[in-house]
């Protein structure tokens, strides 16, 4: 039987305002060799436990003036890959943390918000990888 504690597994995706998302997407593909499309760029790497998996990473990019990190005023959003994401909302309910929306879920995964303690807007995604790998498209590796 595999760990399913309710936890943080890794880096699910790094998202940050900027004045121009598209220019700033071509430039960092251009000078950096980013695989990008509409929603930025996916990196691809394999599952640790399971190394036929393939998991994936978004790097975005957003307009400045964005809601989508309300209620922080931070430039940067990081989304954390978990498992057993009910649990986990529950245990930091229980602990006090801010939960700002109830989870959400779509075919590539589970989503839901939470605050930390400095005003940092945090994304919680239970992925479905398989999705992302049939979708196809540009990844960078």
């Amino acid at each position: 039987m595999s760990d399913q504690n309710p936890k943080v597994t890794g880096i699910g995706g790094i998202f940050f305002r900027c004045k121009n998302p598209d220019e700033i997407k071509e430039w960092y593909g251009k000078n950096l060799g980013l695989a990008v499309g509409p929603y930025g760029s996916s990196f691809e790497f394999r599952n640790a436990h399971r190394p036929d998996e393939i998991n994936y990473l978004q790097w975005s990019t957003f307009a400045e003036d964005t809601d989508y990190f309300d209620p922080s005023e931070k430039q940067f959003m990081i989304n954390y890959r978990v498992q057993n994401i009910e649990a986990l909302v529950k245990q930091l309910k229980s602990n006090g943390v801010t939960v700002v929306d109830d989870i959400v879920e779509y075919d590539y995964g589970k989503f839901v918000h939470i605050m930390d303690p400095e005003g940092n807007k945090i994304e919680l995604w239970e992925p479905v990888d398989h999705v992302f790998t049939k979708m196809g498209g540009p990844t960078t590796k």
